[in-house]
């Protein structure tokens, strides 16, 4: 599936795009920034983060901005310090060459209305900024051209009209991802969106819930479809008394198919894979052979086979999966983790060895096949949400409740990669991780980052595999890796990229308490609450953190730098917003940048005692909520300097 998103070469206008920068405070040392951080003493040696002290005022509070600084080391060991800024590219809702950002479409690519136009998302998420060989710029006397795919999560505010009454449309209406061409500046590295277009989902069913993404090796672009709707209870079946599925499969299927009964949740709870041309073009692929499970995103790592990947919500898996050939997820053998704590019982954060059990192998092809076979969930399964007192039923614990599940004969293959959760957890794999998000790799040291946003429900229930104290700050956990491991049957797993052990980072442990402090915060702003967005820079050695918590009145984006295990606030976006986004981008022609969005400012209400004051400017500076950002944090003039490209 083709879809054109740009001509060479033609001149377009950005309508009504807004072309923010939020200075910050403090200034360079040295002489002035005109001339940009990467001119005359090319890639940096270093950067340092030089954090920035929490919002304090309810213009701050509502704001997304930066007042943190970058101190850079130069290879002829000059230093510069930088005041870092963030640069919106595009806002959702506002029209950029015509288009509506983050507008839905249907199966027809035609525009989803309500009684304003066309509905627009308010969660931009995960983004990758591409470089293409060949790729040009609008303007190629001054700048260098690149590719910017965004995803739309979901649309959390009613649209208007009286045939929307829900109280929130998360998991109702189909997802979009744009294409943006991008014009960067030779000169500061200052990126300007000059053309923008959908990315069209027609062909493969649409698009559920995409969250986190990353940038494959290969350059291309690994989105995600989060929260899996559960077959069984779409077949007619009853859902287990204590499942954690608030999907609405069927609203989603009535406004991208006009059908409510058409959409397959077999279709859905993969990972789409999407391809950029310097042409600008893009083609999307939905690949099956990964599973199927509530996808935060995936994370391949540098051998171009072995990606990890998270599974968000309460009692859910970690999974691995080692494709047959380099740079190609559409075949590969697809594992499951089982935890083995080695911290003791109650321990905050904790560690564990792991060990993986093989669900099974498949190819895209193979799945899609079944799929298309009309399989239903009890093809698959016997199931009972009661104990039927029969010894050749397993009882599992899920994301979807606890059940007791018999596996059909010759069901193997169905059952791994459609139910993957529930499968993994017949076999005997942990299902019990948290708020399972980011997932991102440090190949230089060996070592795979996990977030889990918060330690609770199947992590701190005191009992199964993990048994840890809750946390409602969460933990970031460091995973090594070997080679030559065998899985749980003694089979080798051919990759040198298996995950052995696993511990929380002790300085990204967060601090919670019940009783808010006297701005209604229960986490402490000086630590990291509610990871849930995670990047590594290998040329910055830094893992940069983005929050999703309500226990906080703002969410920020943190720096932690691996080796000095210094933690430096960078960013914060407006009250009850998520940061969403992050990209590390260590050198595109000779620039580096963290991008960064953020999605529903002021989701939820406020126990900020400037809240009367924060909710008119939150709707007067975001379109009532509905306007949110999509951009990069940088220096006031532009990006920073490269730190190098892959491998330095």
């Amino acid at each position: 599936m083709k879809h054109r998103v740009w001509a060479t070469g033609l001149a377009l206008g950005l309508g009504s795009l807004i072309a923010v920068t939020t200075s910050a405070a403090g200034s360079a040392s040295g002489a002035g920034l005109a001339a940009g951080p990467g001119t005359a003493r090319g890639a940096a040696r270093s950067i340092e983060f030089i954090g920035m002290p929490a919002p304090t005022t309810p213009e701050q509070k509502t704001d997304v901005y930066s007042a943190a600084q970058a101190k850079v080391t130069y290879a002829n060991g000059s230093v510069r310090t930088f005041p870092l800024a963030y640069h919106q590219l595009m806002a959702t809702g506002e029209k950029v060459t015509g288009q509506s950002v983050g507008g839905l479409f249907d199966v027809n690519d035609q525009p989803i209305m309500d009684a304003n136009g066309q509905i627009t998302s308010d969660a931009p998420d995960g983004q990758s900024l591409i470089q293409l060989p060949g790729m040009s710029a609008d303007d190629r006397t001054r700048s260098r051209g690149l590719a910017l795919v965004t995803q739309y999560e979901y649309r959390s505010l009613p649209p208007v009209g009286p045939q929307f009454t829900a109280p929130d449309y998360w998991a109702k209406l189909p997802a979009t991802m744009s294409l943006a061409r991008i014009d960067q500046d030779k000169r500061s590295g200052s990126l300007q969106v000059t053309h923008y277009a959908p990315v069209s989902f027609a062909k493969v069913n649409g698009l559920w819930v995409p969250c986190a993404g990353s940038l494959s090796p290969w350059n291309t672009h690994l989105s995600s479809e989060e929260y899996e709707p559960d077959a069984k209870v779409r077949e007619g079946l009853p859902p287990a008394a204590d499942t954690q599925d608030g999907t609405d499969i069927a609203s989603f299927s009535t406004f991208f198919y006009g059908d409510s009964t058409r959409a397959n949740p077999y279709n859905y709870g993969l990972v789409p894979e999407v391809r950029v041309t310097r042409y600008g073009t893009s083609s999307v692929v939905m690949h099956r052979a990964l599973g199927r499970a509530a996808r935060e995103l995936i994370d391949v790592q540098a051998d171009q086979r072995t990606a990890y990947m998270g599974d968000d919500g309460a009692y859910t898996g970690m999974f691995m999966f080692v494709a047959d050939r380099r740079a190609d997820l559409s075949a590969g053998t697809l594992y499951a983790a089982k935890w083995h704590q080695t911290s003791a019982i109650g321990a905050q954060g904790g560690s564990a060895d792991l060990s993986w059990i093989r669900l099974g192998h498949a190819t895209d092809a193979q799945i899609a096949a079944i799929v298309d076979g009309g399989i239903r969930f009890s093809d698959i399964f016997d199931v009972s949400n009661t104990d039927p007192g029969d010894a050749s039923y397993t009882m599992v614990h899920t994301y979807m409740g606890t059940e007791w599940l018999r596996l059909k004969p010759g069901m193997e293959q169905a059952a791994a990669f459609l139910e993957t959760r529930r499968y993994a957890a017949m076999l005997g794999a942990t299902t019990e991780f948290n708020k399972f998000e980011g997932t991102t790799h440090n190949a230089a040291d060996g070592k795979v980052y996990v977030v889990m946003s918060r330690v609770e429900s199947g992590m701190s229930d005191g009992v199964g595999d993990i048994q840890l104290t809750t946390d409602k700050a969460g933990a970031v956990y460091e995973i090594d890796l070997a080679s030559g491991r065998n899985d749980s049957s003694g089979m080798p797993i051919r990759s040198s990229y298996v995950g052995t052990s696993m511990a929380a980072i002790p300085e990204l442990l967060g601090v919670y308490s019940s009783t808010a402090d006297a701005q209604g915060n229960k986490c402490a702003t000086d630590k990291v609450c509610g990871g849930d967005n995670i990047k590594f820079s290998a040329g910055m050695r830094t893992l940069f953190v983005g929050e999703d918590t309500g226990y906080r009145n703002n969410n920020f984006v943190w720096a932690f730098n691996v080796d000095t295990r210094k933690l430096s606030r960078i960013l914060s976006v407006p009250t009850g917003a998520e940061a969403t986004g992050l990209q590390a981008v260590d050198d595109a022609n000779g620039f580096s940048y963290i991008m960064s969005n953020f999605q529903h400012p002021g989701e939820i209400g406020s126990s900020d005692p400037d809240w009367a004051q924060i909710l008119p400017l939150l709707d007067s500076k975001w379109n009532n909520r509905l306007k949110t950002a999509v951009g990069y944090i940088g220096t006031t003039t532009g990006a920073l300097p490269s730190v190098g490209a892959p491998g330095r």
